[in-house]
């Protein structure tokens, strides 16, 4: 039951809600900025998911007694700031679920393939022309947008589309080759 009292505020009459905010509503706003501020202290997104679901159900708990309902998000974020804290203390095994899986390691020969795909893609970029070389660096190590790799390399939109294209090319041409 949501009861409301006016009282003046600058010579005008305000109206201020004294019932609990929506927790639903709350929820849906805020839910994901506070997974992403919890993933700042826990490295485990599901780690991370927990602590945001048990600061919501504190805050459930404690809302009725929230005089600011203004602040609701700030003391969300003080609740899971503190839970990710408190997860951290105790060796991040916590909040009743299973730890994520570990994938097997890889093996010698994966490693190695690896190791030498990756040597590949790196002497073949090097043998591109500079410009080709820039702009596909920046676009596919850095994921720049076309646009700032023309600002930043002083070239036109299309120019960068161009050499983007003719890298992508010979690399494409280059990586098979070595197949």
């Amino acid at each position: 039951m949501e009861v409301a009292s006016a009282f003046p505020v600058d010579g005008v009459l305000a109206e201020v809600s004294a019932g609990p905010p929506d927790v639903a509503a709350l929820f849906d706003a805020e839910a994901a900025s506070l997974t992403r501020l919890a993933r700042f202290y826990v490295d485990d997104t599901t780690a991370a998911e927990d602590l945001v679901q048990e600061a919501f159900i504190r805050f459930a708990r404690s809302s009725g007694r929230l005089r600011d309902t203004d602040r609701a998000a700030a003391y969300l974020r003080s609740i899971v700031i503190n839970l990710a804290r408190d997860h951290n203390r105790r060796g991040f095994v916590s909040w009743r679920h299973r730890p994520p899986a570990h994938p097997d390691a890889p093996s010698a020969a994966e490693t190695a393939e690896e190791r030498a795909e990756r040597a590949a893609v790196i002497a073949a970029l090097r043998a591109l022309p500079r410009r080709q070389r820039d702009c596909v660096t920046l676009r596919y190590y850095y994921d720049l947008p076309v646009a700032e790799i023309a600002a930043t390399l002083g070239l036109s939109v299309n120019t960068v589309k161009t050499h983007l294209q003719r890298g992508l090319d010979t690399l494409g041409t280059t990586l098979e080759d070595q197949r």
